[in-house]
C-alpha cells in the first residue's frame, strides 16, 4: 500500500516537533586546533541520521561528545531537551557501537548480550526475557551458546547491536559498524539496520565515510567538512540538489562545468568553452554570475546520432569505457580536451553494445537534469 503524504515520517519540517538531540553554537579545539566550528544541528527521535565525510573531517568528535568521551570547548549538546556536558557516559541514554565490536571472547553471545543488563539496575529476573528478546530481534537465537571466534562477522556485528540495545536506550551511536565486512555482506547488513532501528524506534546516529552506507540507511544525512556541517537534507536531496560543489562531488559520480550563467526568469544560459553551445538549465539564480553546473552521468543520454529535441546536446569521442555490470560509464572527450561522463544501463549483452572506443557520439540532456552552484 502506497504511504499517504501524512505518513512519510519527516519531523525536520514539521515546527512543532521537539528534537531529541539540540547542538548549539559547538565548538571543539584540541589546542590551538579546531575540530568542530560553531557547529549548529537538530536530530529527531526515532531517526537514522548519517554522519558523512572524509577522514578528519570532524564526524568522530561529534560522536565522541554525544557519548561523553569529549567535552564540547563551546556551546551546549541537549538530549531530551537536557543540557548533558557534564554527565559522563555511563550515566547517559545513549549506548555506543564501536567498529571493533568489543565482545568478550571467553564469553557466549547470550552472556555477552546480559553482560551490561547484569551491571544495571534492571531487576535479574527480567534479564532472560531481554536477552531473549534481544536474540529474536538479530536473529541469533541458535547462536546464543557460541563463543564470539565461532561465528561469522555479520554475526557478531549483530552481537555488538543486540548488546548495544539491550539496556533500551534513547540514542545509539554507531562508528563505521560495518567497516570491517565484505562489500556484499555489508549491503546486506545494512538493510538489516534499518529493519531493527525501524522495530526498536530508537534514534541511530552512524559516523561513516562511505557514501552509500549513508544514502542506503539515513532518514537524513549530515555531510561534513573540516569541522563544519555543509548540508543536511534527506538522501535524495543530497544527491539530487547539492547546495555547494563540495557536496556535488563528494556523493557520487558528477560531471562539475566551470562557466558563466546569464539569468532570465528563472532560466540560466551558461556559457562554459569555446566553440561549445551554452548549456540552458532551469534554475533559481536571480542575477548573472560565475557558476558551477553539475550534472550526473546517468541523467546524460549517449546517441550516435545529433538528438532533435534536446536543449542541451555536445560532441565528442569516446575516451574510455568502465564496464561495472549493470551499466557502463563512458568517457567522452570534446575537442577542446574535456572529459564528460555518462552512464548508461546495461540491458542487452555486452557483444551488442551500440558503441565502442573512439566512436563519435552525442551527449545530450534536459534543462532539468543539471544544478547551477555559485558555491
Amino acid at each position: 500500500m502506497a504511504q499517504s503524504p501524512q505518513d512519510v515520517f519527516a519531523p525536520w519540517d514539521d515546527a512543532t516537533e521537539k528534537p531529541l538531540i539540540r547542538f548549539r553554537n559547538v565548538t571543539k579545539n584540541f589546542g590551538d586546533f579546531t575540530a568542530i566550528d560553531d557547529l549548529t544541528l537538530d536530530i529527531y527521535a526515532k531517526e537514522f541520521f548519517a554522519l558523512l565525510g572524509p577522514s578528519g573531517c570532524g564526524k568522530t568528535t561529534l560522536m565522541r561528545m554525544l557519548a561523553g568521551f569529549e567535552k564540547p570547548t563551546t556551546g551546549t549538546i541537549e538530549l531530551d531537551g537536557k543540557d548533558i556536558a557534564n554527565v559522563p557516559p555511563n550515566q547517559r541514554a545513549v549506548n555506543m557501537m564501536f567498529q571493533s565490536y568489543a565482545l568478550f571472547p571467553h564469553l557466549s553471545v547470550y552472556e555477552n548480550i546480559a553482560f551490561g543488563l547484569k551491571r544495571s539496575d534492571m531487576d535479574k529476573a527480567d534479564i532472560p526475557a531481554r536477552v531473549d528478546e534481544m536474540l529474536r530481534l538479530t536473529r541469533l537465537q541458535k547462536f546464543a551458546k557460541r563463543k564470539p571466534h565461532q561465528i561469522s562477522g555479520g554475526q557478531r556485528q549483530r552481537v555488538a547491536l543486540a548488546r548495544s540495545l539491550a539496556k533500551a536506550p534513547k540514542l545509539l551511536l554507531l562508528d563505521e559498524p560495518l567497516g570491517a565486512l565484505d562489500k556484499k555482506l555489508r549491503h546486506e547488513t545494512q538493510f538489516e539496520l534499518m529493519d531493527i532501528q525501524e522495530k526498536t524506534g530508537t534514534t541511530f546516529v552512524i559516523v561513516t565515510h562511505d557514501q552509500e552506507e549513508a544514502m542506503t540507511v539515513a532518514s537524513r544525512v549530515a555531510v561534513m567538512d573540516a569541522g563544519v556541517i555543509v548540508q543536511v537534507a534527506t538522501p535524495d536531496r543530497i544527491y539530487e540538489t547539492p547546495n555547494s560543489v563540495y557536496v556535488a562531488d563528494f556523493i557520487g559520480e558528477v560531471n562539475l562545468i566551470e562557466g558563466h550563467a546569464a539569468v532570465d526568469n528563472g532560466v540560466a544560459t551558461i556559457s562554459w568553452a569555446e566553440g561549445q553551445p551554452p548549456i540552458t538549465a532551469k534554475t533559481d539564480l536571480t542575477a548573472d554570475t560565475q557558476c558551477t553546473y553539475a550534472v550526473r552521468p546517468e541523467k546524460i543520454t549517449i546517441t550516435q546520432h545529433e538528438p532533435q529535441d534536446r536543449p542541451n546536446k555536445i560532441k565528442g569521442a569516446v575516451l574510455d569505457i568502465a564496464y561495472l555490470g549493470n551499466i557502463s560509464t563512458y568517457h567522452v572527450e570534446l575537442p577542446d580536451g574535456k572529459v564528460i561522463k555518462a552512464q548508461t544501463a546495461n540491458d542487452r549483452r555486452i557483444a551488442r553494445r551500440s558503441f565502442t572506443w573512439e566512436d563519435t557520439v552525442w551527449l545530450s540532456w534536459t534543462d532539468t537534469a543539471g544544478v547551477v552552484l555559485t558555491a
